[in-house]
């Protein structure tokens, strides 16, 4: 008997963490991600995308991170060379507020989350005003090329 050689399937998934909360058009959202990572001349991974309560991601931010603060996501990354992998949580409540504050919508916000978090694995950072306006620019880049 000849052994094939089998391809794991890596892939994009979404899960709640003490919300309730369903993201709309998962399969087109997973295939512009896809190439969002491709466009950076990544390949994608396995990617998770979380969505939680505040207090959920403000406890990851002061265990893990030493913030003391609340955030709008967080990205755990364990991408290996060209293969992009990681968890990234994402604060529901927060993104709301921020789409209200900066006058978006929510499902425009929410995506431009999910993008920040990709360029996180993609090597991106955002603690200085010059990579934080480099990060800007991918997201707006990416966030161009959404399928209608």
């Amino acid at each position: 008997m000849q052994l094939q050689n089998k391809t794991l399937a890596h892939m994009i998934n979404f899960f709640n963490e003490d919300i309730s909360f369903t993201l709309k058009n998962k399969r087109k959202t997973k295939a512009w991600l896809s190439d969002s990572i491709k466009r950076e001349n990544y390949n994608t991974g396995d990617i998770s995308f979380i969505f939680c309560s505040d207090d959920f991601l403000h406890k990851m931010n002061v265990q893990y991170l030493n913030h003391d603060t609340l955030t709008d996501v967080i990205t755990f990354d364990y991408s290996e060379d060209k293969m992009i992998s990681g968890d990234i949580f994402i604060s529901i409540p927060r993104v709301k507020d921020n789409a209200v504050e900066f006058e978006k919508k929510f499902s425009d916000e929410l995506n431009r989350v999910m993008v920040h978090g990709i360029m996180h694995l993609c090597g991106y950072k955002d603690k200085t005003k010059k990579d934080a306006a480099h990060m800007r620019l991918k997201e707006e880049e990416h966030l161009a090329h959404i399928p209608s």
